[in-house]
């Protein structure tokens, strides 16, 4: 499938806030990831942060499908004028709540409780016989509907394939899936697709197989190679040469590199479009939005571009 050239687009702000924080993931230090998620064991502590980070101009929230988000949006629909401008990245699925499902209720009552209501059994036989044929376009449309439940209402102009399914798509070979995803993204929710990966040469590759052009990806990308795989001077090369929209995750290293520098490095060495941070306190926020602004001059895009032909 190749995306026509010219298509609405939705631009990326310079920082995006992620909710690795939220939920006591921190790949650096363990002590610090369970201090983290006694402090945001409950939902204000979290729509906390966020009103912060509006307040200081960082508009979108990078998030997982946690069931603790649902509470989050629960709140943002309930008093939107609180929240204006606010926008949410779904990045799906979250691996552990499926995971969970499958412990306690074996794999087809998992797939029951997480499929939509209208058509659910039709849409599991569906998926189950194209899984049969190592064609998982069947099951991808509902199941991608029934992540985005608890975003209903809210904007979401970019949903993102989290790597644990995106690297194992790559893995197996299924690369069909990859504009599968695309197609669904774009034709039901009218969103940008986005891509997680922690193997980012290997995506692009495979992304151009399947005829996805320009596309939004998120990986590693940091000036000490933490969790880069195939090291900085891979990354470094596909981000001056290859045509996609790049998102920097882990940019600090989880703690490892100072924003001061992590951000210099990012400006100077990677091509990217925005950066994903996580961050917890306003003194946090503001000092990380006054190094971006500093690099780039502005943390905010106009909601839509149209791409050249």
């Amino acid at each position: 499938m190749t995306i026509p050239a010219t298509r609405p687009v939705h631009t990326m702000d310079r920082l995006l806030l992620g909710d690795n924080q939220f939920f006591g993931i921190n790949h650096m230090s363990e002590e610090r990831a369970r201090a983290q998620a006694l402090r945001f064991r409950d939902t204000e502590s979290i729509v906390d942060v966020i009103e912060v980070a509006l307040q200081e101009g960082v508009r979108t929230l990078m998030c997982t499908t946690h069931e603790r988000i649902a509470e989050v949006c629960d709140r943002i629909r309930d008093d939107p004028a609180r929240y204006p401008g606010f926008r949410a990245y779904p990045c799906m699925p979250y691996a552990h709540k499926y995971a969970n499902a499958v412990t306690e209720n074996g794999m087809l009552g998992a797939m029951r409780s997480f499929l939509p209501d209208d058509g659910a059994l039709d849409a599991l036989l569906k998926g189950g016989r194209s899984l049969l044929r190592k064609d998982v376009e069947g099951l991808i449309p509902p199941l991608i509907d029934a992540e985005m439940k608890i975003f209903h209402g809210l904007r979401t102009p970019v949903i993102f394939l989290q790597n644990v399914v995106v690297d194992l798509l790559l893995g197996l070979g299924f690369d069909e899936a990859f504009a599968a995803f695309d197609r669904h993204v774009r034709e039901r929710y009218g969103a940008e697709p986005g891509f997680i990966t922690m193997n980012l040469p290997m995506l692009l590759d495979r992304l151009d197989t399947v005829g996805l052009e320009n596309p939004v990806v998120c990986a590693n990308i940091n000036a000490m190679g933490f969790r880069m795989s195939g090291g900085v001077e891979a990354y470094e090369r596909v981000l001056a040469e290859r045509p996609f929209r790049p998102v920097a995750m882990s940019v600090f290293a989880s703690g490892a590199i100072a924003p001061v520098p992590a951000l210099e490095w990012i400006h100077e060495h990677a091509r990217v479009e925005s950066i994903v941070f996580g961050a917890s306190s306003r003194s946090s926020i503001a000092s990380t939005v006054a190094i971006a602004r500093d690099l780039w001059g502005s943390i905010a895009a106009p909601d839509v571009v149209q791409q050249p032909q």
